[in-house]
């Protein structure tokens, strides 16, 4: 548990390092923007401040943005309930994007699609049929980097990474309507 613990503690902050703000990239983006597409994007992002590695590689990638982009992050309080009227806040920001930010309680149940439905009172209306979920996929790869573990914890971390749960079942995002891209962090 211990090497679990400092090996996420040693990977959020290579990507926290790594991240670009998402204001003035947003910002840079809009000034010669991309083509759109029909349909809804959603980035799951841990840090609602940051660009996701997802978009990055889809712009890199598709050279296309989708009409609407929702930036949504989910964050877990330290109460065992959040009241379904007070989970969801929907903040618009520029050029048909959202930022959405979902909160649960330890004992409630994730579901990002039912959280979604809620936006449509908040002024965001999302078609599940026409709506797609990039998500990032961190594969970890165990080097000599400063501030890291011992080499064969590091092994160990990696492992248990590889190992670990899908954050689509653990979220209840359909399956079928995912986009994982994938970005290689040394710890």
């Amino acid at each position: 548990m211990i090497t679990w613990r400092r090996g996420r503690e040693i990977m959020t902050e290579r990507l926290r390092d790594e991240a670009v703000p998402l204001e003035p990239f947003m910002k840079s983006l809009l000034r010669e923007p991309p083509q759109r597409v029909p349909g809804t994007a959603v980035y799951l992002t841990a840090a609602p401040e940051a660009t996701p590695a997802a978009l990055l590689h889809t712009l890199k990638h598709f050279q296309t943005l989708h009409e609407r982009v929702v930036f949504l992050t989910i964050e877990f309080r330290e109460l065992p309930w959040v009241p379904f009227e007070k989970r969801v806040i929907c903040e618009k920001m520029r050029a048909n994007c959202w930022r959405v930010r979902v909160r649960y309680g330890f004992m409630n149940r994730p579901d990002v699609t039912r959280a979604l439905e809620q936006c449509g009172a908040l002024g965001l209306d999302i078609d599940p049929m026409q709506t797609s979920y990039f998500v990032s996929r961190q594969r970890v790869v165990p080097g000599i980097a400063p501030g890291g573990m011992a080499f064969w914890r590091e092994r160990l971390f990696a492992a248990m990474a590889r190992n670990a749960g899908n954050v689509t079942d653990y979220f209840n995002i359909p399956t079928n309507r995912v986009v994982e891209l994938g970005t290689r962090v040394l710890i």
